[in-house]
């Protein structure tokens, strides 16, 4: 299991996006390293947790429980398979583009060695949004993407430090439960049913996922 390639982004002005100023960094593009990765700060002030990459919209994305995002180079192969196009690592604005990692398949909790001091954890999956849709320019991408489940994973830095292109990547601990990233992506999208079940996962799972769960058991029962 590998760190295949290391992935940053730049703000771009664009059309296809929401957020204040109309920037966006998900056009990332690789990088050797090496380079720091860190806990940000919480969402709405943290951005990114990988020095050098940009994230706009800090409404939506950044801050500690979505740190770094990690996608599979198996999974973009696929990808690249039904789309009839290329997509270079990177392509789904992923920081971290792995190789051998069951990305979807990891634990809400797992916890990831990259190279000799970098731990990070996994805390949930991607939600596709607009600005994802207009940067890969596939009508009904969301819903295409949405109904495949594999979205890849966002982690959380539990221990800094410098990571580079080719480090290897340890799975180091690995939760007692079912809530793995496909798991929980189609509880909170289109298998809501399962939503009381992520709770497993306990405070792995970010604060607003927590409140998710709350809100819908509320509904239940009303």
């Amino acid at each position: 299991m590998e760190l295949l390639s290391l992935n940053l982004g730049r703000a771009t002005a664009v059309e296809y996006t929401d957020a204040a100023g109309g920037r966006t960094g998900v056009d990332k593009r690789p990088v050797t390293g090496p380079v720091r990765v860190f806990a940000p700060g919480p969402k709405g002030v943290g951005a990114s947790g990988v020095e050098g990459d940009d994230v706009c919209d800090l409404r939506h994305h950044g801050g500690d429980h979505q740190a770094v995002y990690a996608y599979a180079r198996e999974d973009l192969d696929v990808w690249a398979k039904e789309l009839g196009r290329e997509l270079p690592s990177g392509s789904f604005g992923e920081n971290l583009t792995t190789y051998g990692v069951d990305v979807n398949g990891a634990r809400i909790g797992e916890r990831w060695r990259i190279g000799r001091d970098v731990v990070l954890e996994v805390a949930s999956g991607r939600i596709p949004c607009r600005t994802f849709a207009g940067w890969l320019d596939q009508k009904g991408w969301v819903r295409r993407f949405t109904q495949a489940a594999v979205p890849g994973a966002y982690l959380r830095v539990i221990e800094p430090g410098e990571i580079r292109a080719g480090d290897p990547i340890e799975v180091i601990e690995r939760p007692d439960h079912e809530v793995s990233v496909s798991f929980w992506f189609r509880a909170f999208t289109t298998e809501r049913e399962l939503l009381p079940r992520t709770l497993a996962a306990g405070e792995a799972m970010e604060p607003e996922a927590h409140e998710a769960v709350r809100k819908y058991l509320a509904q239940q029962a009303s």
